[in-house]
């Protein structure tokens, strides 16, 4: 058991359960004390507002649950891909991969108890450049995936075969 349960692998499970629990917080904070979903947009800064988004889709809004069967067919999608990204996790070694298995985990649970309570995701930050808007409006549970993701390639193609043999 102790195997299973590594230094490094309590780093992951804990940056997951950080991602979390970030990701809750966050948006009881823009939903209750900040009243997003009746205000709409909070302005912030020039390039940055806090604007309520009902996501009922998945990444860029594609697949879009419109029905309670479709809503519960991406939950359990989306369940499957958490539980796989889990079990990467459990069985890596090194710290790099399961820090970015650790974001993807922890915001896709956030995602998840969303669209199981709600029937959608609640997304609210919102940057632009005047009307330019080079992402879509997310939340950090978003951000945490596909920075996670980032990770996960980027170690894929800059760090060599991670059990190559040495010369």
């Amino acid at each position: 058991m102790s195997d299973l349960f590594t230094r490094n692998r309590l780093i992951g499970l804990g940056i997951a359960a950080l991602i979390f629990a970030s990701d809750q917080f966050v948006k009881w904070l823009v939903i209750e004390p900040l009243q997003l979903r009746q205000r709409y947009v909070i302005d912030l800064l020039p390039f940055f507002d806090l604007r309520y988004t009902e996501n009922r889709g998945v990444s860029l809004g594609m697949f879009e649950a419109t029905s309670a069967e479709m809503r519960w067919i991406l939950v359990g999608i989306t369940a499957l891909i958490a539980l796989v990204v889990a079990v990467w996790m459990m069985r890596e070694k090194l710290l790099g991969d399961i820090v970015g298995l650790g974001l993807i985990l922890g915001g896709a649970l956030g995602n998840i108890v969303d669209r199981s309570q709600l029937g959608y995701v609640i997304d609210y930050a919102d940057f632009h450049i005047g009307d330019f808007r080079p992402f879509l409006i997310f939340n950090v549970a978003d951000a945490a995936i596909t920075i996670g993701v980032v990770i996960i390639l980027a170690r894929s193609f800059f760090v060599g075969e991670k059990d190559a043999p040495t010369s």
